[in-house]
C-alpha cells in the first residue's frame, strides 16, 4: 500500500440512514466505510475511517493524522459552518484535503452554505450522495503518487 488516507466524519453521520432518508439516503456510516474499504484496495492505498459527534475528537484525529497520514478526506457536517478550531488544525497539516458532503450543501438553507472546512480544502465534494467518498478517495490516491 503506497499512502495511508485519514476519512473523518462530523457529527450525527453515525445516525445514516435513519436521519432525514430523503436528504442522506438509506445507507448507513458503515455500508460508506465499506465502500471506502473497497475502493482503497482497488486504488492501492490504506484508509483510517473514524466519526464522532465531539468537535474535539476531530481536531485531535487531524493532529494525529499530520504524523501518519498522506491525504484527509473529511465531512465535518454542521462543524463545516461553526468550526474555526476544525479549520485551525486542518492548516497545520502539509497534505491534501478533500472536503465532503453528502447532499448538495449549497441546495440547502442559507447557514449551509458557507464552510470554514472550504478555505483548506484542496477540493470539495457535495451533492454525489455517498459516492463522493469514493470519488474523494480516488483522486486521493492519484494525490499520493
Amino acid at each position: 500500500m503506497s499512502c495511508l488516507i485519514y476519512i473523518i466524519n462530523g457529527p450525527n453521520l453515525n445516525l445514516l440512514g435513519q436521519r432525514e432518508p430523503e436528504i442522506y439516503g438509506k445507507k448507513t456510516l458503515q455500508d460508506i466505510e465499506q465502500n471506502c474499504l473497497k475502493k482503497a484496495e482497488e486504488n492501492n492505498v490504506k484508509i483510517k475511517f473514524f466519526q464522532s459527534n465531539a468537535e474535539h475528537d476531530l481536531i485531535d484525529w487531524i493532529h494525529a493524522s499530520r504524523e501518519e497520514a498522506a491525504g484527509i478526506i473529511i465531512n465535518p457536517a454542521a462543524f463545516s459552518h461553526t468550526s474555526i478550531a476544525i479549520l485551525d488544525a486542518l492548516t497545520l497539516f502539509e497534505g491534501p484535503i478533500i472536503e465532503v458532503h453528502i447532499s448538495n450543501i449549497h441546495k440547502r438553507e442559507t447557514f449551509r452554505h458557507h464552510s470554514y472546512v472550504s478555505q483548506k480544502a484542496t477540493a470539495v465534494i457535495a451533492g454525489f450522495g455517498i459516492d463522493g467518498y469514493t470519488v474523494a478517495i480516488r483522486r486521493m490516491a492519484e494525490l499520493c503518487v
